[in-house]
């Protein structure tokens, strides 16, 4: 499976309830990876983007919890674009996926959940540097 073909919708099944609704994701049963960091976007200015960068390693689930917001997913090859706007759905990405993230309406909240903790060393901030890499690694041999 290619790495595009891993960016996918995650259903995050609704709980209804007269009070409420709620929705779970636990690490390595809903989405494919443990939790090891959780961080938000909000308040982005009209016009603003986020991102525009790549990770070597880490993985991620962008879901909008408020308003919406499209992520922009590129593997070396091809783009594609997601909108979200529901927090019963979320994005997953995997490693080695250049993301973009753009379009946020007003009031718009983007949680992204990790799965790695911070690091510097992980980034693609050189778009060129990263497709490179990318078709590198897509070129290799598969390991008998």
């Amino acid at each position: 499976m290619s790495q595009m073909e891993q960016c996918r919708l995650i259903d995050l099944p609704p709980h209804h309830d007269v009070r409420g609704n709620l929705s779970v994701i636990e690490g390595g049963i809903h989405i494919p990876f443990d939790i090891q960091r959780v961080y938000y976007l909000y308040d982005v200015p009209g016009g603003s983007a986020r991102a525009g960068h790549g990770h070597i390693e880490l993985q991620q689930l962008f879901v909008a919890m408020s308003g919406s917001f499209d992520v922009i997913v590129d593997d070396g090859y091809e783009r594609k674009k997601f909108q979200l706007n529901r927090s019963y759905y979320g994005l997953y990405v995997p490693r080695m996926m250049w993301r973009e993230v753009e379009n946020f309406s007003s009031g718009a909240v983007c949680v992204v959940l990790a799965s790695t903790r911070y690091d510097p060393h992980d980034y693609f901030h050189d778009y060129d540097e990263f497709a490179a890499a990318a078709r590198r690694q897509n070129a290799a041999p598969p390991v008998a």
